[in-house]
């Protein structure tokens, strides 16, 4: 009802359906001539009058359309065209109508001038002036407005004509807007109309050949509804069907169609059998594409060449070579034409087995029996060499294939890879000139695989040089062109350039895809420029692009590694929302956490990975454990790595070292050390930071003997202690205060060309004041001011303290004043032995003013400086300085009795 009130001249045309219907029988009762007919007779048409008429009245209808098309280009629809078109003199008519809707490009206009049509002529347009004006929004591709049409057709009580809804099919087909063509196709079912054969079998073939993940199913459904039909289905439809299904890998619907194939008595052709043999054995099904091969003779059948270098093909690949040799030789016996198919599929087996000597013999064998090795015979075997590095090997074949066929551009292809691959990029470049000489010019791919690979060696000034030298009228860049040179520029450091090349991109009417946008996002946060990236996120999204889950992983790594945690979160969040995160995203946000002081979300994140169904890996694993031992849950940690060895995944080193390094810290050292052995034991190669965790780990406890051994078996190792490694050693001795022996230590750390760091300082430096050699350690400290060090302020405390009890109060105080310069806040500590140095050295009123300043500063005065300070104060002669601090030692006395009887 709704349509009939959109549309009212539906009403009318049932209406007039009587008058129609007396019209149509007085036209077949009138003769050719205008007179009424003689009953039981036909009367021979005359021919050439009739031409003449048909003529006049095509230029008649077409000079109205041209009137009618000048009318409409004038402007836009609105009551002036209205009048326009009403005084023209053309009644509206079928005829003149599908042709304006013909020539006519705007669907809106199109779709006012037919309503004004309905309404001018008093009756519904016809279905060929609805078919002309269906094509016309097929050809626009305005799909979105054919569903309306259609229902109008659908209650007028007709539909398209078959050869309507095939064009409707086709034209989306040829625009790749395959899913409208389904859902054409639906609507018209929706609306009771049938859709042609010709639509189903067009849209099933350029669905098989778009390779999508939902494309079989959509076939499925199709194929379903033509069998709902009644139209009759061919072997040729199953087998375009089951190809599909094989070929994506789902191998019990195949089989299905196979037996309901079978089930409706249909015999199965040497094309079928060989299509089965094809994609079964792709998807890794040898036995079953056997069983194939096998049937073809049991019906009745020989196998042709097709399936014999089909079988072959699933052989080698399956590396199954001896019966490839023995599939061939039976193939052989009697043909005295070779197949050059199977010798091209047996020598490329044979080069991807590695067998180039059987190789080289089967393309003689192949001459003595006058048959030239072609071109692809030889691409295969150099595509071969190239994979097994043998590239002098491959040059001297590619002098030797002139002999028997031309080289063309995917062999100069082949070798330009090879050879780029290889670092030999000057003879790639002598490649591309013989290319040249050959006349053949190099293609986009040429250009791409050179790009690609230089960028690949750090030589991105030559790639950059190999993209400016590009004939743009011959061939220009394409977008993996574009892709690998901004990547290669961002890579080193060049994101101004990587940018300005992806503008370069936009104005060549280049899409960018996600790999361009991750490759700019992660090139800014590596060059430090995080705002950058977040403008290239955005500049995305505004853009209409879609990332996909590897920029969104990426994205998210480099927030975190900048220290935005919440936006790692929140994009955590977006993953989420998006896809379904994998185990990369989790190892991502858990690795950030850590990093961020949030290890303890590790054990949560870790389930509702688990619940997800998230197959760990062994970044996985590793990120998990690391993370489970920097929040103390060591024994979880425990239990992953023996989960982790019982899935089939071997420990590496990063795992045996977050565990041996989280036993270490709870000082569980002897597990520790036999995770160590077992490590070891299973062949994995430990490196600095392993080692570094156990020494630390003995030399915290005290077993400095034992942290000893480990650095010893360090260097017998070939392994040569980093910096952190002698600090642990350092720290150990220190806190033993076995100081003569961390001399000793600091000695050989010279020796062996390490370098001190400023905790390196600070430890000896700390040390040397614990057992008070405050000269040597102020030696140390002028030392490390020379190396170009600033001393933390736990190293600035330390020797002010120590420079203030030797008695060096100049140097001392001179320290401390600096230190309060450079914006440290000294400790209580530092203050009480300021001012006991001071008073010591009989600078009262320098100790008196500091004094003050530390209680300013609320900082504790101890009883003993206070004592010493009054002494000092007293012996200067400061009476009233002397009261205050005497006032504040009787107030320290009251507080400690009050503190002791409660």
């Amino acid at each position: 009802m709704r349509a009939l009130f959109i549309n009212p001249g539906l009403k009318i045309k049932l209406e007039l359906k009587p008058l129609i219907l007396c019209n149509l029988c007085k036209r077949f009762s009138i003769s050719n001539d205008g007179g009424p007919s003689n009953e039981g007779r036909w009367r021979v048409p005359q021919i050439n009058v009739k031409e003449g008429q048909n003529s006049r009245k095509h230029e008649i209808i077409k000079q109205e359309v041209e009137n009618v098309c000048r009318i409409l280009e004038t402007g836009t629809w609105g009551p002036t065209l209205e009048k326009a078109l009403s005084s023209c003199g053309e009644k509206p008519h079928s005829d003149l109508i599908v042709g304006v809707l013909r020539r006519i490009k705007n669907v809106e206009l199109a779709v006012s001038y037919f309503r004004w049509a309905e309404r001018a002529s008093n009756q519904v347009n016809s279905q060929e002036t609805y078919n002309s004006l269906l094509l016309l929004m097929a050809r626009c591709n305005r799909f979105d407005r054919i569903e309306h049409i259609l229902e109008e057709m659908s209650l007028a009580g007709f539909g398209p004509t078959f050869e309507t809804s095939l064009e409707l099919v086709s034209t989306s087909v040829k625009s790749q807007r395959l899913r409208e063509a389904f859902d054409l196709i639906q609507t018209m079912r929706k609306f009771k109309i049938r859709p042609a054969f010709s639509a189903y079998t067009t849209l099933i073939g350029a669905l098989a050949g778009a390779h999508k993940p939902e494309h079989p199913h959509l076939m499925l459904t199709l194929f379903q509804q033509m069998q709902e039909l009644g139209y009759e289905v061919t072997v040729h439809l199953f087998t375009t069907l089951i190809r599909v299904f094989a070929r994506d890998g789902h191998v019990d619907a195949a089989l299905s169609l196979l037996d309901e194939m079978k089930s409706n008595s249909f015999d199965a052709d040497i094309v079928l059998y060989n299509v089965c043999i094809d994609c079964f054995g792709k998807v890794g099904k040898v036995d079953m594409a056997w069983k194939f091969f096998h049937e073809i003779k049991t019906h009745g059948l020989k196998p042709d060449d097709v399936s014999y270098t089909s079988m072959l093909g699933v052989l080698c690949k399956a590396g199954k070579m001896d019966e490839a040799i023995e599939l061939f030789e039976q193939m052989e016996i009697n043909k005295a034409v070779p197949c050059a198919y199977a010798y091209n599929t047996m020598i490329m087996g044979y080069g991807n087995a590695g067998r180039f000597d059987e190789a080289y013999g089967l393309l003689e064998r192949q001459r003595l029996k006058g048959s030239i090795p072609s071109v692809i015979a030889y691409n295969s075997l150099l595509t071969c060499l190239g994979k097994k590095g043998k590239v002098d090997e491959a040059l001297k074949i590619f002098n030797e294939m002139k002999k028997d066929a031309m080289p063309n551009l995917p062999t100069y292809n082949i070798l330009v890879d090879m050879l780029s691959r290889a670092g030999k990029l000057d003879s790639a470049l002598e490649i591309q000139t013989d290319m040249k000489e050959s006349g053949l010019v190099p293609n986009v791919m040429t250009v791409n695989i050179m790009i690609d690979r230089l960028c690949k060696a750090n030589k991105v000034e030559e790639a950059c040089s190999v993209f400016r030298s590009m004939d743009r009228k011959i061939c220009g860049p394409n977008k993996f062109t574009f892709c690998s040179l901004i990547d290669g520029l961002g890579r080193h450091g060049r994101v101004d350039d990587a940018y300005k090349l992806y503008e370069e991109m936009l104005d060549c009417n280049e899409t960018p895809d996600a790999i361009v946008f991750t490759s700019l996002i992660r090139n800014f946060f590596r060059a430090g420029r995080k705002e950058d990236g977040h403008k290239i996120y955005k500049e995305m999204t505004r853009k209409g692009a879609s990332p996909d889950l590897t920029l969104l992983n990426t994205y998210m790594d480099c927030v975190f590694k900048a220290g935005e945690t919440e936006k790692g979160r929140a994009l955590f969040e977006e993953i989420k929302d998006r896809f379904t995160p994998d185990a990369r995203s989790y190892s991502i946000l858990i690795h950030g956490l850590i990093k961020a002081g949030f290890a303890r979300e590790t054990h949560e994140l870790f389930y509702a990975m688990k619940e997800q169904g998230c197959v760990l890996d062994t970044l996985a694993y590793n990120t998990v454990i690391d993370g489970f031992c920097k929040s103390g849950k060591v024994n979880k940690a425990y239990q992953l790595l023996e989960e982790m060895k019982s899935k089939g995944h071997q420990p590496t080193v990063v795992t045996y070292g977050s565990v041996i390094d989280g036993l270490a810290k709870i000082d569980r050292l002897d597990e520790a050390y036999m995770l160590f052995e077992e490590a070891k034991s299973v062949n994995v190669e430990l490196n600095v930071v392993v080692y570094s965790s156990l020494v630390d780990g003995f030399g915290k406890v005290g077993r400095i003997d034992e942290a000893y051994l480990i650095i010893e078996e360090m260097m017998q190792n070939k392994l040569n202690p980093n910096i952190q490694t002698w600090n642990c050693l350092l720290d150990a001795l220190v806190k033993a205060e076995e100081i003569d022996e961390a001399l000793v230590c600091w000695n050989s750390i010279k020796e062996l060309k390490c370098i001190p760091n400023i905790i390196s300082y600070s430890i000896i430096i700390n040390g040397l004041c614990r057992v008070r050699k405050f000269n040597k350690a102020f030696v140390f400290w002028q030392e490390m001011q020379k190396q170009g060090m600033k001393p933390n302020g736990i190293t600035y405390l330390t020797m002010i303290s120590g420079l203030a009890k030797a008695g060096n109060i100049y140097e001392a105080d001179k320290l401390f004043e600096r230190f309060k310069l450079n914006g440290g806040v000294p400790d209580s500590a530092c203050y009480n032995t300021m001012i006991e140095g001071l008073s010591l050295a009989n600078k009262a009123s320098d100790a008196y003013r500091l004094f003050e300043e530390t209680r300013l500063k609320g900082c504790c005065i101890y009883t003993k400086t206070c004592v010493v300070l009054l002494d000092a104060l007293h012996k200067a002669e400061c009476l009233e300085q002397a009261a205050v601090v005497g006032a504040v030692l009787r107030e320290a006395a009251k507080s400690q009795h009050a503190s002791r009887a409660f």
